[in-house]
């Protein structure tokens, strides 16, 4: 099988472009990621695991699939390489990786990460595990545990950077603090490189250690540099490591790095939704009010039928009769939302108020795309006259799906203005 052509020599592109160039080569000479952004994404995160005493935030590498055999372990085996000081751990116990985490940090990268959170019944067994991946995500997070002869309280740090792969979706609590790589199946006519021990150890090891290098030298000034983000709050703090090393590196890297910013952070916005009901349930209510005409009220078995009704939902899933007064009372229970007895049109009933939501709406669900006006038949009759057009034109009520559709990013989408920094490192 053949990779993709090595990059030539530029002279015009500097030393740090160039060797982030030759590593993202090398990746792409072994996996397929799903976007040449996560591509860029991946070699940038490789390169920032060189300079972790210079950040204040570890981003995790989120690497998840939705079967096996999508390309996780062999973009593990790149990651080994390459990355800074690796500390590969399968099913071991969270005090031995805590143990294992210096003031000078490995990078942790961490298999079969469904074994650990597959379940819920396993992810609570591992309570600790995700404490401390979330913990080490900042920097001065430490954990406390009694130990020596005396038993005294002893803090370890916990700060490293993480790659975490697994079949299916990590915790929220990780996946929000990681850069997401959604492997998938590869198709026959994306071509790899087969990986030999004996010959692509030592190439993968040879660019990182020429990176290293390189990187090393410029080790003070990334722990000043404050870039310019596309992005804000916490997707801000996890992709700040990457920007500010496409930064460093120059050439076309620092547009490179904030398209994939920008890019990949919009596309989860839409997989969140589909993540947690607690967020889906906000934006399709938002849809169901909208296919009603939004009016100030709605009635809880209006409002039922509707979310039921959508087939691309999955309410109707939940149970025999699908979503019920109860469960949706408890989905939104944590957004102090609660139906009420109140007057309609046709008597009095329990519903909701569609001021409630307001709050709501605005600070977990992103805005609905406007939908563009039609373009006019041509070959349509005039239009009748101004006093023929003064009764409201009927139009079909759109589905729940059709309101919250969201455009793909990065087709045809405006690119965000970057949000400049925020001031000096503390």
């Amino acid at each position: 099988m053949r990779g993709p052509d090595r990059p030539t020599a530029d002279h015009a592109v500097g030393e740090g472009a160039g060797l982030l160039d030759e590593l993202r080569f090398a990746v792409a000479r072994y996996v397929v990621p799903p976007s040449p952004e996560a591509l860029d994404a991946i070699t940038l995160w490789i390169a920032a695991t060189h300079l972790q005493s210079a950040w204040q935030h570890a981003p995790r590498l989120a690497i998840v699939a939705p079967t096996k055999a999508c390309g996780k372990s062999r973009l593990l085996d790149v990651l080994l390489e390459t990355v800074h000081n690796p500390f590969i751990t399968v099913n071991s116990s969270p005090s031995a990786i805590f143990r294992s985490i210096t003031e000078k940090p490995p990078t942790l990268l961490v298999d079969e990460a469904d074994t650990i959170f597959g379940s819920a019944k396993v992810a609570e067994k591992n309570e600790e595990m995700r404490g401390l991946l979330n913990a080490g995500h900042q920097r001065n997070r430490p954990t406390t545990r009694v130990a020596g002869a005396e038993h005294k309280p002893v803090k370890f740090p916990t700060f490293a950077m993480a790659a975490i792969a697994g079949i299916g979706d990590l915790p929220d609590t990780i996946m929000d603090r990681a850069v997401i790589i959604r492997m998938r199946k590869r198709l026959e006519s994306e071509h790899v490189d087969d990986f030999r021990t004996r010959t692509d150890i030592p190439f993968l090891q040879e660019v990182r250690d020429r990176l290293a290098e390189w990187l090393v030298t410029r080790l003070e000034e990334a722990a000043d540099l404050v870039p310019a983000m596309p992005v804000r709050d916490r997707a801000a703090d996890t992709w700040e490591p990457l920007v500010a090393v496409a930064d460093l590196a120059g050439g076309a890297w620092p547009q490179r790095a904030r398209t994939a910013c920008r890019v990949m952070t919009e596309r989860e916005k839409g997989n969140e939704q589909d993540r947690g009901a607690k967020v889906r349930i906000l934006a399709d209510i938002r849809a169901a009010f909208a296919s009603h005409g939004d009016p100030p009220m709605l009635a809880t078995g209006e409002l039922l039928d509707t979310l039921n009704a959508d087939p691309e939902a999955p309410w109707h899933e939940h149970g025999p009769a699908g979503l019920t007064a109860r469960k949706l009372q408890m989905l939104l229970a944590d957004y102090e939302i609660h139906p009420a007895n109140r007057r309609f049109s046709d008597g009095q009933r329990r519903g909701y108020a569609r001021a409630d939501f307001t709050d709501a709406w605005n600070r977990y669900c992103p805005a609905p795309d406007p939908v563009a006006p039609e373009a006019p038949d041509p070959h349509a009759d005039a239009p009748p006259a101004a006093a023929e057009r003064s009764e409201p034109e009927v139009r079909p009520r759109p589905s729940p799906s059709q309101v919250t559709q969201r455009g793909m990013p990065g087709l045809g989408l405006p690119p965000a203005s970057p949000v400049p920094g925020t001031g000096p490192r503390r």
